[in-house]
């Protein structure tokens, strides 16, 4: 089996470390496989790969907050940029030959740079099967519903798609209907549940020792993610520490992110370096272990960091960025309904309450929960149950689906929390 795999990457870790899990459990889990990667993240060098991984690597496409798009390095137009990027995807399509296709995201690719791919595959290659992956929440709903009619992605998704699954739960978040998917959509679409993180490759326990953090201190994990946008988060971490008067005494790491302006993070090394229980390091490819470590997680909402906490049910504060799209604010909103973590909205972000906010979870006394007891954590299982039954005409293995309401999903969570 062939799987083209194809990620347009314009801001963060996100799509490049969501995909790159599912090409691993994939690897792992389907004999013969092959797996070609297609992705503009100027950071996969970075990552830990899969020996049996290989990538094609993109020009990089930039996206500022306002969620104008630019060529991030090379001194070349927009337009120009994407035609190289098209180019190269159906050139990689063309020899490759794939047999399935998994798209992230957008049924045209970005900038419509994988509309040329699609008709190649469509006109040459009619039996390569077509997927597209979608997160649990894109942006709000008028906003997307009015980019995907812009962009004829309805009309994409009908024309040359065989499936569309969905990593999340109707139950948090029903895409089908707050995106107003038709009729014929509605009938490719899967939802998969939420990606269920693996252990790091050191313990907790190991991190503590290696960070020298003693038993009777606490440890705080700030991570805004890639960091591009993560300066005033982590700032407002370090400033909070004035109003300190805790006796407890609490050690920091702090992960800027490979994406964090250098003189950002030059900015924040300067106020961290009057503090010993401060520590910042640019980025590390085994973030899990670190959380896994920490006693309290302060972090951005990304989907991957969020899958990261509920995967290790760990007492997190969360701050979602807001611009150039509202997916993190919906996300955190949603989840921090069914008490899964503290929410902070950026509007209303402060030392004070950061902090406050901060010591009420290290200080917590409830018994430590468990928060997903049945939020469903399988879609790495059934993804792969979807592509093979897709490509070979029969279930890889059997795997429930899905069978929650809102009301049975509100109060298990909620009953698990208290």
């Amino acid at each position: 089996m062939r799987l083209m795999v194809y990620s347009h990457d314009t801001f963060g870790l996100g799509n490049i470390r969501r995909m790159l899990a599912i090409c691993n459990y994939l690897l792992d889990s389907i004999p013969d496989i092959s797996i070609i990667l297609v992705s503009g993240s100027p950071a996969i060098h970075s990552f830990r790969l899969h020996p049996r991984l290989d990538y094609i690597k993109l020009p990089c496409i930039g996206r500022d907050r306002e969620g104008k798009l630019s060529a991030k390095y090379l001194r070349t137009s927009t337009e120009k940029t994407i035609r190289l990027r098209s180019e190269l995807i159906k050139t990689t399509a063309v020899h490759f030959q794939p047999d399935l296709l998994l798209v992230d995201k957008k049924p045209y690719g970005l900038q419509s740079e994988l509309k040329e791919t699609l008709t190649y595959l469509n006109t040459h290659k009619p039996e390569t099967k077509l997927v597209l992956l979608l997160r649990d929440i894109l942006d709000r709903s008028e906003v997307t519903i009015s980019e995907w009619e812009k962009n004829q992605y309805y009309q994409a998704i009908e024309w040359f798609y065989d499936k569309i699954l969905v990593v999340g739960m109707p139950e948090v978040f029903d895409l089908v209907k707050e995106y107003n998917f038709s009729t014929t959509i509605v009938k490719k679409v899967n939802f998969c549940g939420y990606i269920r993180r693996e252990l790091g490759l050191k313990s907790g326990s190991t991190i503590r020792q290696e960070l020298q953090i003693k038993p009777s201190e606490k440890l705080v994990l700030v991570t805004p993610g890639g960091g591009e946008d993560g300066y005033r988060l982590i700032d407002t971490y370090l400033q909070s520490f004035i109003y300190q008067t805790s006796e407890v005494s609490i050690k920091s790491l702090i992960v800027s992110g490979p994406e964090m302006p250098s003189s950002q993070r030059e900015a924040l090394s300067q106020v961290a370096q009057n503090n010993p229980n401060f520590k910042i390091c640019e980025f590390t490819d085994d973030i899990i272990s670190y959380m896994e470590a920490a006693d309290t997680i302060v972090s951005m909402a990304g989907y991957n960091t969020v899958c990261e906490i509920l995967s290790l049910s760990k007492r997190a504060v969360v701050v979602p960025r807001t611009q150039p799209v509202q997916e993190q604010l919906i996300r955190a909103q949603r989840m921090s309904s069914f008490g899964l973590f503290r929410f902070i909205h950026p509007d209303n972000l402060t030392p004070e309450n950061l902090l406050e906010t901060v010591m009420e979870q290290l200080n917590s006394t409830s018994k430590h929960f468990s928060p997903v007891s049945r939020l469903d954590l399988d879609a790495l299982p059934r993804i792969e149950q979807e592509l093979s039954q897709l490509c070979f005409g029969k279930m890889a293995w059997e795997l429930s689906p899905m069978e929650h309401n809102e009301e049975d999903l509100q109060d298990l969570i909620l009953g698990s929390v208290k």
